[in-house]
């Protein structure tokens, strides 16, 4: 068969290296050149030895497209070490598992494009040991169906694993390798969630969901299949993707199990995806990662091996015919994925606008739980590790003018609710918790959901339903947060909190820096920004600070591995209580101005209200009773929202789940059926 990947389309590229391949011809080669500067151990390390996969395929590639006897004689090198060693992969699950799979995956383009052009005793010893690589992973794989990878579906180490199979069973001629890794990679597609969010979180979609690219470019290569529509998480990812970015795109929301903040962009899958779906906003991105982020999320990430050793996809997946598409000027500042139960929001798309995201849903996301559940009943298999999905249910990420002001913990070995803007009861958190897979084994009804959501036109609203995620002895009956954002970037919380018996209620909000105490207010403060964070109920609370120290080993491959991080938590406990209520606002602005003036509540005969200056935006909430009366409206709703014009008379109105609105006199809303929108002023 023709090479894999570069197949009849050589000479073209050959070509275009000089022309609008240029650039990324430069990267492929610049990282060739690094290649031939490096030492790589002779005898298998502890830690991981991924990157000699790509090594192999990159240098490879550049001497398939230049002659170049230098770029053989390197990729030799390379290929010669891994050979040797016994077994890919040696602190965890050697042979079957991500070093096996990287490995496979780039010896075996390797080979496909070098076989002619290496020794005959180095082609034949490459062969054989791919052969007994394959073999060792292919068996792994029938044997264990139903556990672990084999069957995780919604996990890179399966993406990663199969991808490499299918590699190996291509370029070998062993169909029944290829043949397993297409059905597993069709049921993939077939269960990834519709919305294109990924419940493992920004770090591991870039880590992960560029091997479902590279499986479905060999398929469409060797078998002519093209999947790059089957389903709809492919086609919608980049959305989520998107709307991970934080402000300025060169961070991200980092959700889930994150190294850290800038490891979350993959060039030569944005490249990729605009090229199979004509998406010129993912051009665009990956042109603005390249020439302004690249770099420093380079030597910045925590992820191994990188973005460095992407150069050969960003060389093979690029397409010069896609036009850049600007997204800051036509993308939404509001999104909502309801699979993995995340909204978001941000003023702008500008570096020093404010941003929320908020999420709950089951582990994995809905579509995961219960398709995992349904597998689990029907054949016996435990399908769902959602090791890299915290117990986050109802926590939230926000930031304003460049910097993080309320935090996650990015990745964490022992995961905890403690460790995310949360609610404790009792000073306990989910049950279940302080592991690696939080979701594992609790009952199929141990459900968050995300509810009464409104992401529209600058506004977000929406309710985290997540007791149920609590031990059954604690009695808790409602654990609800509400949180709004507004157009001008400010927040609204409204916890409702109730159990069987008398509970102490601890809210908890976590920062980068100490924040400052002054009696009830508390003052967030992060380099070019602050916020001023006001507690409006209950009456009674004690309001503390403390130290959460986060450890965590990201790769089981790399045991000497360890991140430690500390967060700066912010206690608001309330008294023991069966019923409680915990209102809260958070105003940002910039370090270098003047704190604003203090939020106010709202007097209301029903439901809660917070203002934000004299004629400013006002959210009035009653999220259960639905029942709204105050500052001139009443309303069966669950929320009103007054976005005020610049003469402070309401502009707009958001609402959700109403029946009836009244404000100020006039009728907004009479409707038999719950509405939920953002409606204009009537003239």
């Amino acid at each position: 068969m023709q090479p894999l990947l570069v197949g009849g389309r050589l000479d073209q590229l050959r070509a275009a290296l000089t022309t609008t391949h240029a650039a990324q011809w430069r990267r492929l080669y610049e990282q060739c050149d690094w290649y031939r500067g490096q030492t790589p151990p002779t005898e298998h390390p502890t830690a991981s030895i991924t990157y000699f996969g790509p090594a192999a395929m990159n240098l490879a590639l550049a001497y398939r497209l230049t002659g170049q006897a230098g770029y053989l004689a390197e990729a030799r090198r390379w290929i010669t070490i891994a050979v040797s060693f016994p077994h890919w992969g040696k602190a965890k699950l050697p042979d079957h598992d991500l070093d096996a799979g990287w490995l496979l995956h780039g010896l075996s383009l390797a080979y496909s494009w070098l076989r002619d052009d290496l020794p005959a005793d180095e082609a034949e010893a490459l062969r054989a040991k791919l052969v007994l690589q394959g073999e060792r992973m292919y068996d792994f794989a029938v044997q264990t169906e139903g556990a672990w990878w084999s069957s995780s579906y919604w996990q890179n180490h399966n993406w990663i694993c199969y991808a490499g199979l299918a590699a190996a069973g291509y370029v070998l001629d062993k169909p029944e390798w290829s043949d397993r890794a297409r059905d597993n990679l069709g049921t993939v597609l077939d269960l990834m969630p519709d919305d294109g969010s990924d419940s493992e979180g920004v770090v591991y979609w870039r880590y992960g969901v560029p091997w479902l690219a590279i499986h479905l470019d060999l398929l469409q290569h060797a078998e002519g299949i093209d999947w790059w529509r089957r389903g709809g998480f492919l086609q919608r990812t980049f959305d989520w993707r998107l709307h991970q970015c934080a402000p300025g795109f060169e961070e991200n929301i980092d959700h889930g199990d994150c190294h850290d903040r800038r490891s979350g962009h993959s060039v030569a899958l944005y490249h990729k995806i605009a090229t199979v779906y004509r998406d010129g906003r993912a051009r665009w991105l990956a042109d603005r990662v390249t020439e302004r982020y690249f770099w420093r999320e380079a030597y910045a990430s925590g992820v191994k091996p990188g973005v460095m050793p992407e150069a050969g996809y960003e060389l093979l997946w690029y397409d010069s015919a896609v036009p850049a598409e600007d997204p800051t000027g036509t993308a939404a500042t509001t999104a909502y994925f309801p699979d993995l139960g995340q909204v978001t929001a941000r003023t702008g798309w500008h570096a020093a606008a404010a941003f929320v995201s908020f999420k709950a849903a089951p582990g994995g996301g809905h579509h995961a739980w219960e398709s995992a559940e349904r597998l689990r009943r029907d054949r016996g298999w435990e399908t769902l590790n959602a090791g890299h999905h915290h117990p986050d249910a109802g926590a939230f990420v926000f930031g304003a003018y460049g910097a993080f002001l309320a935090v996650d913990d990015g990745y964490c070995n022992r995961k905890r609710a403690a460790h995310h803007n949360l609610v404790l009861v009792d000073g306990q958190g989910w049950a279940g918790e302080d592991r690696y897979h939080v979701y594992k084994d609790l009952p199929y009804e141990s459900q968050a959901r995300l509810r009464d959501v409104l992401a529209e036109d600058g506004v977000v609203h929406a309710t985290a339903e997540s007791a149920a995620m609590f031990d059954p002895a604690l009695g808790v009956r409602q654990v609800d947060r509400t949180l709004v954002f507004t157009p001008a970037g400010r927040l609204v919380i409204l916890d409702e909190l109730a159990a069987d018996q008398p509970r102490e209620w601890t809210f908890l909000l976590h920062s980068d820096w100490p924040a400052e105490l002054d009696g009830d207010d508390v003052v967030l403060r992060s380099g070019p920004a602050q916020a001023h964070v006001r507690r409006f109920a209950p009456d009674t609370c004690a309001v503390s600070q403390t130290t959460t120290e986060i450890q965590a080993n990201p790769t089981a491959s790399t045991p000497s591995l360890q991140i430690v991080r500390a967060l700066q938590t912010v206690r608001v406990q309330v008294p023991p209580t069966p019923r409680t209520r915990i209102l809260t606002s958070v105003e940002p602005t910039s370090a270098l101005a003047s704190m604003p003036a203090a939020a106010t509540s709202v007097e209301c005969a029903a439901g809660l209200g917070v203002r934000f200056g004299a004629g400013g935006e006002t959210v009035l909430l009653a999220p259960t009773s639905r029942t709204i009366d105050g500052a001139a409206v009443r309303a069966e709703a669950a929320a009103v929202i007054l976005l005020p014009s610049v003469d402070g008379r309401p502009a707009r109105v958001g609402v959700v789940g109403a029946t009836h609105v009244e404000v100020a006199g006039r009728d907004l809303v009479r409707s038999a059926e719950p509405m939920t929108g953002v409606l204009p002023w009537p003239a």
